[in-house]
């Protein structure tokens, strides 16, 4: 089966300007499904946008199948960055005769790009097409780093069929997937009065890393190091405050501001590491003057910012360009060490592998700030360690 038999050619007439598009503008920079489907080939391109147009189990927000439609209007306007892009727009992922169609639709399709080496941004739908992009990385046979930003955890209770995943529980798919390859879980700026209390016990007792809003009020880029860290990013538009981002019927007084927003997509194309991300609850039926949609193209915008700024520092080679850092414990019983790039200045820790665990590597590398090596220098466990190591047991 072909990629091409998934999605529905574009109309550019519906998301270009009567006066056409500017030279600098991406509309006239990114190659289109129009009349034949792009070819696709290792390497061809770097970035793919896929619309996804299913709202199914989008628990109170029907109407963000409509997104690619609205995005692409305002994202296309946008110019060019610095450097030269490579990016294909596939066109639409129409919704399937039932859900689970949807999802081995865009499970497929993000899977296959991935093997070519092209990195898909999904925009629309429901967030629980998270557990489709998951489900992408299975054939890849490697364990997945998961990054949500999100106010919630979306582990509620399942209906009684319990047959799909909703934009509220499917984190309960992903968790209880057989095959499991999640080797983490991170959600960034959830809000303690939308999370239920079992849900953090849950989230302590498998060492996954969650974050309160109240975390990055001061410093963002703290939020860097948990983002570097991910295979797979699902952005739910409900975690920016609606006086930035109204176009979600779940939209919240409290969130991340539109800038911060942008600051954390363009981390996210920083990171060597990632290779898909998805945008997901943006409801046009919402969104007053397309402010929204506008800021969403920015945040997309600075994802391909970030992507064509990638330091290529991870892994860890050459050795010649990375210091070495150690550090002993109060007790004098152990060390720590930390490894820093020399070209971006980006900090690792190591956490040695249980033995016989994996074979012939020795450690883990997890992405840390400085604050965790200067912990670490004063004797303290840094609490990134414990539980990194928690879960290579």
């Amino acid at each position: 089966m072909s990629l091409s038999d998934f999605f529905s050619p574009l109309s550019i007439s519906k998301f270009t300007p009567k006066a056409g598009f500017f030279t600098s503008q991406l509309g006239l920079k990114t190659t289109f499904f129009v009349d034949n489907f792009p070819e696709l080939t290792e390497n061809s391109f770097d970035i793919a946008i896929i619309g996804v147009q299913d709202d199914r189990a989008a628990v109170n927000n029907e109407g963000c199948a409509l997104a690619p439609e609205y995005f692409r209007k305002q994202f296309y306007t946008l110019n060019e960055g610095i450097a030269p892009s490579k990016i294909v727009d596939l066109g639409d992922i129409k919704a399937g005769a039932a859900i689970s169609d949807t999802y081995v639709a865009v499970k497929m399709v993000v899977a296959e790009l991935i093997r070519l080496n092209i990195l898909p941004i999904i925009i629309g739908g429901g967030q629980d097409l998270t557990y489709a992009q998951y489900l992408a990385y299975e054939p890849l046979e490697q364990k997945v780093d998961l990054v949500v930003v999100d106010s919630k955890f979306d582990l509620d209770e399942e209906d009684e069929e319990g047959l799909a995943a909703k934009s509220d529980t499917y984190l309960n798919k992903i968790l209880l997937h057989q095959p499991n390859y999640l080797f983490n879980f991170s959600n960034i700026g959830y809000q303690t009065y939308f999370v239920n209390q079992e849900s953090l016990k849950v989230m302590g007792k498998l060492y996954f890393d969650v974050h309160r809003l109240g975390e990055f009020s001061d410093d963002i880029t703290l939020t860097e190091p948990i983002i570097r860290n991910a295979s797979m990013i699902s952005f739910d538009i409900g975690a920016i405050r609606s006086s930035d981002a109204a176009a979600n019927a779940n939209a919240s007084p409290n969130g991340f501001y539109g800038e911060q927003a942008c600051r954390i997509t363009r981390y996210a194309g920083m990171s060597d590491k990632l290779t898909s991300i998805g945008f997901y609850e943006f409801n046009p039926a919402f969104d007053s003057n397309g402010q929204t949609a506008m800021l969403l193209a920015q945040m997309v915008w600075y994802f391909i910012d970030g992507y064509y700024n990638r330091k290529k520092d991870f892994p860890l080679t050459p050795k010649s360009q990375y210091l070495i850092y150690r550090a002993t414990l109060t007790d004098g019983k152990g060390e720590l060490f930390f490894v820093k790039s020399k070209k971006s200045d980006r900090w690792w820790m190591q956490v040695p592998y249980p033995t016989g665990i994996s074979g012939n590597e020795r450690f883990h590398l997890v992405p840390c700030r400085y604050d965790d090596y200067t912990a670490a220098v004063n004797g303290e466990m840094p609490d990134l360690w414990w539980r990194t190591y928690q879960k290579l047991l």
